[in-house]
């Protein structure tokens, strides 16, 4: 099959177009005819040689890709929910095996949920990861609520733009950080106040919240370190980005105030509820950019350039 290969660790420019052996099936896995990839922060930066890398090092040439929207190919067993021909979306498990960026991909079936009927494969494959994110910091962690004050920052990113819908769809007043060309983006999301961070300080700007969803950390303008300054006594910080600010929890600590990373969750059944939101209006998903699969490197060049509204996908089919 036709796949995107990491032979080595190094710039992304370095991935090449080629053919490997289709995957095979264990279990209760389910094979997937990939139609369409969403593309991650983590995509990248494990190609170049950080991230996961360590994890997938033994798999080179490895195929980057978590997220995938596609057609089933092979069912788990001829009795089971999920069989040939179901419209799917769901995360593989890129960090054990090959991943989306291929014309198939090996999927747990518990990772799994039907494919919105109202989206694209595209615009199905912008959603897994980050909105499941959004979903784990948001409503099982923060369990937001009428009543309550949460902050998120780079609110019209990827999994940004899913925290602010669900905080709004459980009835919380939400505030969230943008750039200027993304204020009205963030507004027509729900968001009940919207801070230009370019133009203002966000703890300058707001009262205090009860929550902040922080998808920034201490790599830009000590984002992490200043959320601190906006949370009420005994507030929940929640740190997405892996390694953006490993001293969060003891610096929350120190001013009473509670934290936690957040790592995304293959949940199919989550994910089918997600789904059923959007088929129902709810929630909208955002795709700056379809690229087919043979400019890869474009992809990843936009990816790396970061401020992405939404999602970028590559189409594979």
């Amino acid at each position: 099959m036709r796949a995107v290969l990491v032979r080595e660790f190094g710039p992304t420019d370095g991935v090449e177009i080629g053919e490997v052996d289709a995957p095979v099936k264990l279990g209760t896995e389910v094979i997937v005819d990939v139609h369409a990839a969403g593309m991650n922060p983590i995509d990248f930066k494990t190609v170049l040689g950080k991230g996961a890398a360590k994890a997938v090092e033994p798999l080179l040439p490895w195929v980057p890709g978590g997220d995938v929207a596609g057609i089933v190919a092979q069912a788990p067993y001829e009795a089971h929910d999920l069989q040939p021909g179901d419209a799917v979306y769901g995360i593989a498990n890129h960090w054990r095996t090959r991943g989306t960026y291929a014309e198939q991909v090996v999927v747990p079936s518990l990772a799994l949920a039907p494919k919105p009927e109202s989206l694209s494969f595209e615009e199905a494959a912008a959603v897994p990861c980050a909105a499941l994110t959004a979903w784990d910091a948001v409503v099982r962690i923060a369990k937001a609520r009428a009543g309550q004050r949460i902050l998120i920052h780079a609110g019209a990113g990827g999994v940004g733009h899913f925290a602010v819908q669900f905080a709004k769809y459980f009835g919380a007043t939400v505030a969230t950080t943008v750039s200027t060309r993304n204020v009205d983006f963030a507004r027509s999301l729900g968001a009940d106040e919207v801070v230009d961070y370019t133009q203002a300080r966000f703890e300058d700007a707001l009262q205090k919240v009860d929550v902040v969803v922080d998808l920034v950390g201490n790599v830009a303008d000590d984002t992490g370190t200043r959320s601190l300054d906006v949370l009420k006594h005994g507030g929940l910080y929640l740190n997405v980005p892996t390694g953006s600010w490993p001293e969060y929890a003891s610096a929350a600590a120190e001013r009473g105030l509670r934290a936690s990373a957040v790592k995304v969750e293959s949940d199919g059944s989550n994910l089918g509820i997600i789904g059923r939101l959007i088929d129902a209006g709810d929630v909208r998903v955002e795709v700056q950019h379809a690229y087919p699969l043979e400019r890869v490197h474009e992809a990843f060049a936009e990816l790396q350039r970061g401020h992405v509204r939404g999602k970028l996908v590559l189409t594979v089919r």
